[in-house]
């Protein structure tokens, strides 16, 4: 039973005396605590609100009073019983804990949307049921490698796209630009091995260069990964859509509204928090490694046996004749094989996720990525053979891999069975910057160089605005580029191979620094890595600039500006809030105003969330105001909780501070109801004191919560309790 719901209240009248000479009898009274053995654990007593709030309640004592309510027409006393939903528990003096009730939102639309986003994305997680799979190798090659992997699907194709502006008879070139990919892919793969080794605590691109390189390279690396994660959405999406409307050609004409619905789809089921399970994500990798392999092992026996229009080492002639439209130049194979170098995005995957495998984390992660390098170069040289040997052709309405699965395996159903795994791999993949993306972004605001907001969790324990912004940029994309994957692809690989080529140089950075043993090995395979993915991002640049790689480099410097610009602004004003023992030594103390006869020193609340100069200056209007402080922390991290109740009990001994645990990081409600709380021991005579910050700039509003605003919108028609914003203007 949901015990957010009431159940039906029951009344239990107490008679009076029939002699109306007798004396009445007494009315119960308000105790302090709940005792010791109440009648039913699951009941209290309430009475309104005229008569609340009459027995002192210090912060030590329970939360739960017995109270009582009286008829309103008669003198009669009732007992109402009514369920008891406790919006906070006790967790320790001077602890408290929200409850789910407590952390649902007061007034009607804040519940009417929190029904809303329930029923969309389902009930919230608490922070504690956070799972961390470790993952064995298995597992792990499914969860890690689907990127990778799918990127065989469409590789070969740009290949070709390029080529054929030269003619049918430039097609020849495939195989060796495919070959040389390869080399390239097993130098990458070595490379990381090091990483990997050095970095068992994930290594991700963005870490490695800040680290050994400094800021600006590791910001660069951060901004080509954004711009990565967000075209492999795109990209992947687009594929996978192009491979159903191979199968079924009747949809080719609503392909951007099926990509569209695909991120859109994928956006809600990551906002209710899609686990990576290595269970649900095997299934479609090893379905996708399968019917690949098996469509590229009965192509290679057809063309042995002499089935197929090609020979071992003879080409098949292409269906149809292509007239060329430019010659064949260096130029020109160079980027064919920059379009063919996507089939490397996703390799760096599995170093960022070597604190996932099951121990040993590092020697596991390393093999992994052997088993993946292998069946990547497998699928790629077999798709591109076989693409040569069955004379295939790019078209616009069916995908080279749809053509080939149709010439090995016919018009069957194995083939719609290839073909859905096919499309099931691509989504995977897209998928997997679901979680890349807001995990990074996280990663970028928790360093002060993205806003604050983006390292909070929703709901469902997912990063929910890094989630909102990937299916933004992606869905704008698709709409942009027509969910075309020949021309999303020169966007593409820039990111990648700038973020390789920076992870690569860090590391070579760090072998040379630390010096640690085998260390001239590493060194020489992360250098090697490095200049290799060096020329290929400047091939890239060099011969898709014009095509659309402007774009993603011209994202990647607005991205590294904003970066900057919101690093500098984090950081000037935590110098200009920052306080030191002597600044809280030099705060006036607390004021001692007589009280008028039946007065009430009111109970000054202040809602903090760090000990710096804007919590100073509402702790200095309390004092001037001389009446009892108490400072209330709603936090979700119980260990930075307790380290901020140290620091504020060292440097604040005069103002007590209660802590207010927040398992399903809510702020609002759990700060209202602590309130709430507090009321009940001051006689309703409560003053809330609202530090808040006052910018300059609209735009640096943004980067700071404005949950202030909304605790005063709540506050402000409460009775017995009054509201007093204390703005601070921080001068530079």
């Amino acid at each position: 039973m949901d015990e957010s719901r009431p159940r039906r209240s029951s009344f239990v009248r107490v008679k009076r005396p029939r002699d109306r000479d007798e004396a009445a009898p007494e009315p119960p009274q308000v105790t302090e605590a709940r005792p010791a053995a109440p009648p039913d654990a699951h009941t209290r007593v309430v009475i309104p609100r005229q008569e609340r709030g009459r027995a002192a309640v210090s912060p030590d004592a329970d939360i739960e009073v017995r109270e009582v309510r009286y008829g309103a027409t008669s003198r009669t006393p009732y007992l109402r019983i009514v369920p008891k939903q406790q919006r906070l528990t006790k967790v320790a003096p001077g602890y408290l804990e929200a409850t789910p009730v407590g952390s649902r939102p007061i007034d009607a639309v804040g519940r009417y949307l929190a029904d809303l986003r329930r029923l969309l994305i389902g009930s919230p997680f608490a922070t504690s049921q956070a799972i961390h799979e470790r993952l064995s190798k298995v597992k792990a090659l499914a969860v890690f490698s689907s990127d990778a992997l799918s990127s065989s699907a469409y590789a070969t194709e740009e290949i070709l796209i390029v080529l054929a502006l030269a003619g049918s008879g430039a097609l020849k070139w495939s195989l060796p630009i495919a070959a040389v990919i390869v080399a390239l892919l097993a130098i990458v793969a070595l490379s990381y091995h090091q990483t990997i080794r050095a970095y068992p605590n994930g290594g991700g691109a963005y870490i490695v260069a800040h680290d050994n390189l400094g800021q600006l390279p590791g910001l660069v690396a951060a901004a080509a990964l954004l711009v990565d994660y967000t075209l492999t959405v795109a990209v992947s999406v687009a594929a996978g859509v192009a491979a159903i409307t191979s199968a079924a050609p009747g949809l080719f004409d609503l392909k951007v509204v099926l990509a569209v619905a695909v991120v859109v789809l994928f956006t809600w089921g990551n906002l209710r928090g899609i686990r990576e399970s290595g269970t649900i994500f095997s299934a479609p990798t090893y379905f996708f490694i399968a019917s690949m392999g098996l469509v590229i092992l009965v192509g290679v026996a057809k063309v042995v046996l002499g089935d197929a229009p090609g020979s071992l080492l003879h080409a098949a002639p292409p269906r149809h004749p292509i007239e060329p439209v430019e010659a064949l130049s260096i130029l020109l194979i160079l980027r064919a094989f920059s379009s063919g170098s996507a089939a490397l995005t996703g390799v760096e995957a599995i170093s960022n996720g070597v604190p996932a495998f099951k121990p040993p984390e590092s020697y596991n992660a390393r093999v992994t990525l052997t088993w993946m390098a292998c069946i990547l170069a497998f699928l790629f040289m077999g798709i591109t053979f076989l693409s040569s040997r069955y004379g295939l052709m790019p078209e616009e309405r069916e995908t080279i891999v749809s053509q080939l699965g149709r010439e090995v395996l016919g018009e069957s159903p194995l083939y719609y069975v290839y073909q859905a795994a096919t499309a099931m791999v691509l989504f995977l993949a897209a998928n997997t910057s679901f979680a890349d993306f807001p995990r990074l972004s996280a990663i970028l605001a928790g360093d002060g160089y993205m806003p604050r907001q983006f390292t909070f969790k929703g709901d469902r324990l997912a990063f929910t605005n890094g989630i909102l912004a990937l299916a933004v940029g992606a869905c704008v994309l698709l709409a942009v580029f027509n969910a075309s994957v020949t021309r999303l692809i020169p966007l593409y690989a820039v990111g990648v191979f700038v973020s390789f080529t920076l992870s690569q140089s860090g590391m070579v950075r760090r072998w040379w620094r630390l010096r640690e043993p085998g260390w001239r090995t590493s060194m020489l395979f992360n250098g090697v890595g490095a200049a290799a993915t060096a020329v290929v991002a400047m091939i890239f640049l060099l011969t898709k600039f014009t095509h659309g790689a402007w774009i993603s480099t011209l994202l990647m410097g607005l991205l590294v500006v904003l970066f900057l610009l919101v690093h500098r602004h984090y950081r000037r004003f935590q110098e200009l809030v920052q306080v030191s023992e002597e600044d809280v030594a030099r705060l006036p103390p607390p004021a001692s105003m007589p009280l008028a006869p039946g007065a009430h020193r009111p109970l000054i609340v202040i809602p903090v969330d760090d000990l710096n100069r804007i919590t100073l200056s509402a702790v200095q209007v309390a004092r001037e105001w001389g009446g009892r402080i108490t400072a209330v922390h709603v936090s979700d991290e119980r260990e930075k909780a307790e380290e901020f109740r140290q620091r504020w009990e060292r440097l604040l001994p005069d103002a007590p501070l209660l802590v207010v645990e927040s398992p399903y990081r809510a702020f609002l409600a759990p700060m209202l109801a602590c309130i709430d709380y507090l009321s009940r021991s001051a006689d309703g005579h409560v003053l809330v004191l609202l530090p808040s910050l006052r910018t300059r700039h609209w735009w640096e509003r943004l980067l700071h919560n404005q949950t202030v605003l909304g605790l005063k919108r709540y506050l402000k028609d409460r009775d017995g309790v009054r509201v007093l914003e204390v703005p601070v203007e921080l001068e530079r």
